[in-house]
């Protein structure tokens, strides 16, 4: 199930190996409700890019391995995205290898010794960023760990993180039957990708006293 829109504004990666499994259904909805609102988005599972972890740069060559597509996926549909939704299974309390190689492994373009390295942290920040979890544990702090770290992805990289969907199940599809509808949350994020209002302040941030503006 990957999508074939070449070059979307919202990129919707799969951290998890099964084609029909919770993320898959988390990503399918994230679509379904990007397309309603006229967002061009795509969904993709990393592993079909992915080969391997990051390599010691000075032992390999930095451009990827035989076969591996990485490079692909990082440069030619990550840094062009407008917005990017990670999907991924909780797994030991942490996000999936695929998930976490994908981070790791952005390394080998953005550090010095890479030739297109400024380019790429150009282009690597001012996104907004979305993230989807799958648990079988619903207690709240099943996936705080990951939420950290995307967070502090998105600080890093001057991002917005917009949205965090959580779905309990554990068998394929089980998600659905999740009483607080995850899969409506998934979409209704989506649809409002791009619009959703997101704040963080810092002490300095200029603002206005009200949230939401003034009352209609």
């Amino acid at each position: 199930m990957n999508s074939s829109v070449s070059n979307p504004d919202l990129l919707i990666l799969v951290g998890s190996p099964r084609r029909d499994g919770n993320s898959a259904l988390l990503a399918q909805a994230v679509e379904r409700g990007a397309r309603q609102a006229g967002t061009s988005a795509a969904v993709h599972f990393l592993d079909d890019f992915i080969d391997g972890f990051l390599c010691d740069e000075r032992a390999a060559s930095s451009q990827g391995r035989p076969g591996d597509r990485y490079g692909e996926l990082f440069l030619d549909m990550f840094l062009p995205a407008r917005g990017v939704v990670f999907c991924t299974p909780v797994y030991w309390y942490g996000m999936s290898a695929q998930t976490k190689a994908f981070f790791d492994r952005s390394f080998t373009y953005y550090s010095a010794s890479h030739p297109r390295s400024a380019e790429v942290l150009a282009r690597m920040g001012d996104k907004r960023l979305g993230l989807t979890l799958a648990s079988e544990e619903s207690y709240p702090g099943v996936g705080l760990g990951i939420t950290h770290q995307i967070q502090e992805f998105a600080r890093y990289t001057h991002s917005q993180l917009v949205g965090i969907v959580h779905g309990v199940g554990n068998s394929r599809g089980e998600v659905a039957r999740d009483p607080n509808q995850p899969l409506l949350a998934a979409e209704t994020l989506g649809r409002e990708f791009f619009t959703r209002r997101y704040s963080d302040y810092r002490l300095d941030t200029p603002r206005d006293h009200r949230v939401w503006g003034p009352a209609q």
